[in-house]
Parts: C-alpha cells; sequence; structure tokens
C-alpha cells in the first residue's frame, strides 16, 4: 500500500503524508464485531489525570479480533478488508463455514476470496494459524501466542514478522522484529506471513492537527518551566538538556532518558536467549 504526498501549497501539505487505502474493500465494520470506545481523557476512576497531554480526538469503535485462532478444523472465506482505528494493521473479516464472523489481523499477500484456516493440521500458508511445532524451521510469522490458548500478544503491528529460528525440547526459538531472540512453548500458536501494511512507517502527520485527532493534546517541554513547576525547570537562559547537572525527569522525577524500564530479575527473563542488543542474557 503506498504513501501519497501533496505539494506544498500550504506550509503543512509541504510535509504532510496519508495512507492510500487502496487496500480497503470495505468501509463499514461489522455491528456485531464492534464496541464503542469510551475516552478517558488521561483520567483514572476519581477524575484525576494519570496520563497527561491526552484528550478530545474522533470517535473510534473497538474491532473484537480474534487472536486467539481457536476455531480449528473450520475453513474460513476472506469477504472483506477493513481499516482499524485503534492499530496500524489492517484486519480481514473472515465469514466461516457455519456463518460465523471474525476479524483477524491482515498479513501481507491475503486477498478477499481466500480460504484460510487455523489448527494442527493446517497447512503453512498465509493467514494460517498453526501450533509453533508444526511450522516449518525459517518461516515469518506473526500473532505469537506467549502462553498457549491465551491469543497472541507478540508481533502485530503493521510491517512486523518474527523467524521461527529453531525447535528443541518442547520450545521454539523466535527471533523477533526488535531483534531478540527469545524461547517460546512449542504449543503456542503463531499466524504465518508477515503483518500487512507494511508502508505505515512512511506516513508522516505533518501537522499538529492529525496528532489531535488521535487524541493527542501537546505539553510544554519541561526545561521550558520554572523550577517550582518542573524538576528540569530554570536555569539563567535557554538549555536543550536541563541545564547540564540535572537528570531529563517527569515531573515526578522518574528519568526520561536512558532509565531501564524492564525489571532485573524478571521471571521470564529466563526465556530469553539473545537480548536486543546482540548480547546473551545472564540469568542471576
Amino acid at each position: 500500500m503506498p504513501v501519497k504526498s501533496f505539494r506544498a501549497l500550504t506550509p503543512s501539505l509541504r510535509y504532510i503524508t496519508i495512507a492510500d487505502f487502496s487496500d480497503i474493500t470495505k468501509t463499514t465494520p461489522e455491528k456485531r464485531l464492534v464496541i464503542t470506545r469510551k475516552k478517558t481523557g488521561g483520567r483514572n476512576h476519581y477524575g484525576r489525570v494519570t496520563t497527561r497531554g491526552l484528550g478530545g480526538g474522533h470517535k473510534q469503535k473497538i474491532r473484537l479480533v480474534d487472536f486467539k485462532r481457536n476455531k480449528h478444523g473450520v475453513e474460513a472465506k476472506v469477504t472483506a478488508i477493513e481499516y482499524d482505528p485503534m492499530r496500524s494493521a489492517r484486519l480481514a473479516l473472515l465469514e466461516y463455514k457455519d456463518g460465523e464472523k471474525r476479524y483477524i489481523i491482515a498479513p501481507v499477500g491475503i486477498k478477499v476470496g481466500l480460504t484460510i484456516s487455523s489448527g494442527p493440521t493446517a497447512p503453512p500458508e498465509i493467514g494460517n494459524a498453526l501450533p509453533l511445532k508444526s511450522i516449518p524451521v525459517g518461516i515469518a510469522i506473526h500473532n505469537i501466542e506467549l502462553t498457549p490458548g491465551r491469543g497472541g500478544q507478540m508481533v502485530r503491528s503493521a510491517g512486523g514478522a518474527a523467524t521461527l529460528m529453531s525447535r528443541d525440547e518442547g520450545y521454539a526459538q523466535i527471533r523477533l522484529p526488535s531483534g531478540e531472540i527469545r524461547k517460546v512453548n512449542g504449543d503456542c500458536y503463531a499466524t504465518i506471513g508477515q503483518v500487512g501494511n507494511p508502508e505505515h512507517e512512511n506516513v508522516v502527520l505533518g501537522k499538529a492537527g492529525r496528532s489531535r485527532h488521535r487524541g493527542i493534546r501537546g505539553i510544554s517541554r519541561g526545561v521550558a518551566r520554572n523550577p517550582v513547576d518542573h524538576p528540569n525547570g530554570g536555569g539563567a537562559g535557554k538549555s536543550k538538556s536541563g541545564g547540564g547537572w540535572q537528570q531529563l525527569t517527569s515531573p515526578w522525577g522518574k528519568i526520561a532518558k536512558g532509565g531501564k524500564t524492564r525489571p532485573k530479575y524478571k521471571h521470564s527473563n529466563r526465556f530469553i536467549v539473545i537480548r536486543r542488543n546482540g548480547l546473551p542474557m545472564k540469568i542471576k
């Protein structure tokens, strides 16, 4: 799917690029497969702001996507490719032989009229869901489960693809898009192929209004505030890095740049073979 650019008739059009949407075949979602999304404005149930910079935005409906692919042995026909405002990938609408309809993440190469299936005996073809122990080594996969039966949790964004590297002792080694190599139970399901809409990374918002349409509001930088308002505020004159003496932080002192976000002794560390920086995982 290509992206469209525009002549620079206005300042914002100079940089803006939008999706072509030529792959969309159906514009109205299935009523039984959507629920209304309630906006929070970044506030919790007490009405207090817990996430700054959220609010407004266009109304959206949540598509109920089938990440489990647990309708084994029943063939389904792809009836439409649809847009999902909540994610970067496209959705494929499946209609099973018994009349049930479900959404799945649309992989690259899927088209209206194709027949796909899931289960241990399904062929390893685009869009089919199989357990990792039944997938050929070296093939691209997405929508990967971490726990058998829980549903796909990894590699679901546009253009994403993991690679099945090897299998040993009931586990499959998978190279994730980040470069991390991780062990996953061989009974976990994954879908064959690369996630569709790979041109999404070339989309440029180009103007502040498109962020506001997504419910993202602008906030002032900490270094532009006063010391009473932010740990990085104050200083004699302009400063790009907090004045040179303090670490850039959030208003509550949490490190903003370079801080560790993963727990040091996380239980699942034992499943990581190679970290995303290319170094082997050290288990303590």
